[in-house]
């Protein structure tokens, strides 16, 4: 007598019904648990009967000639229970990952979101062309500068005779040339002058090593003038006072804050003065001119305040603009 075999399975105990190996393929779901019992050919499906129709004739005629032989003889049919059969089952349906693309953001957008840049003086002097100072500039910055501190009376005694105006540069002159043009007399009113503690002309700048250009640019309207530095750095107030006081000289360049500090310590009188010139038009590495620097403009009007404005509406002095 055959003995059928599963797939790896071990025979099981014997029963009264044929037994018929099904094989089909595995899946990868888990199986159901066998119902523990052998299929009788009236309950396989339609496809099994018509398939297996010799194997299962077999099966019957060997079962039938065992109980043939003899009751309770020595049979030793072991029959296998049938493979358990697995139900296809649906997958499982599991939840699915979500992506959210953000849009991508265009250059309209990126405009929009970015902050505005606020706008340097620099950045508006770099695309405006220069352009020659004149005094009625000169005039504008002291209205605006005294508009918040000063009454609207005191404001009209700020303003600058226009007689005490020297004509501008136009941007085409040299210093040297702009100071032929503005004083032809120089060499007269140098050795006219003769007083310590005081200057013929000055020009002021805003930083020491503009003032050293400036003294090297004019050396063909100097001549054997005096000059002497009136600025700050590597220079103390009491070494320049003491300068003043013992020789004469004619021509000064230097910053308004250290000539401020000098006129308070008496080391500089301006009563001798007969030229101030402004360096209006020059901008250094920032673009920026003299006026436009707020620490320099404050004190050039505060300078203008020790004396400069009675000296102007006097007729004494005279002001111009490099």
């Amino acid at each position: 007598m055959k003995i059928y075999k599963g797939w790896g399975q071990e025979p099981a105990a014997a029963s009264p019904y044929p037994v018929a190996v099904l094989r089909t393929p595995l899946c990868r779901t888990r199986p159901r648990r066998a119902a523990g019992r052998g299929l009788r050919p009236d309950r396989l499906p339609a496809a099994s009967r018509d398939g297996s129709t010799g194997r299962l004739q077999r099966a019957a005629r060997l079962e039938s000639a065992g109980a043939s032989d003899g009751e309770g003889g020595d049979t030793d049919v072991t029959q296998q229970e049938t493979a358990p059969v697995p139900a296809l089952s649906k997958e499982t349906q599991q939840p699915k990952e979500c992506f959210l693309i953000q849009p991508r953001e265009t250059r309209e957008d990126a405009t929009k979101t970015r902050k505005k840049r606020k706008k340097k003086i620099t950045d508006v002097l770099a695309k405006s062309e220069p352009k020659p100072g004149t005094p009625e500039d000169l005039q504008k910055l002291m209205q605006d500068y005294y508009s918040s501190r000063r009454a609207v009376i005191e404001l009209e005694e700020l303003n600058l005779p226009d007689t005490c105006f020297l004509k501008a540069n136009d941007l085409t002159h040299s210093l040297s040339s702009y100071l032929k043009e503005i004083c032809p007399k120089w060499v007269k009113l140098r050795k006219n002058h003769g007083e310590k503690k005081s200057v013929v002309m000055l020009i002021i700048c805003s930083s020491a090593i503009r003032a050293l250009e400036l003294i090297r640019s004019m050396t063909a309207f100097r001549g054997d003038s005096k000059v002497m530095k009136l600025f700050a750095k590597h220079i103390k107030v009491q070494e320049q006072v003491k300068m003043l006081e013992k020789r004469v000289v004619h021509l000064g360049v230097g910053t308004p804050g250290r000539i401020k500090e000098l006129i308070k310590q008496g080391g500089l009188n301006l009563n001798p003065l007969k030229f101030l010139v402004f360096d209006w038009n020059w901008r250094d590495q920032k673009l920026r001119r003299m006026m436009d620097i707020p620490e320099i403009r404050k004190e050039v009007f505060e300078l203008v305040e020790m004396g400069v404005l009675s000296l102007c509406k006097s007729g004494s002095l005279k002001l111009g603009l490099f």
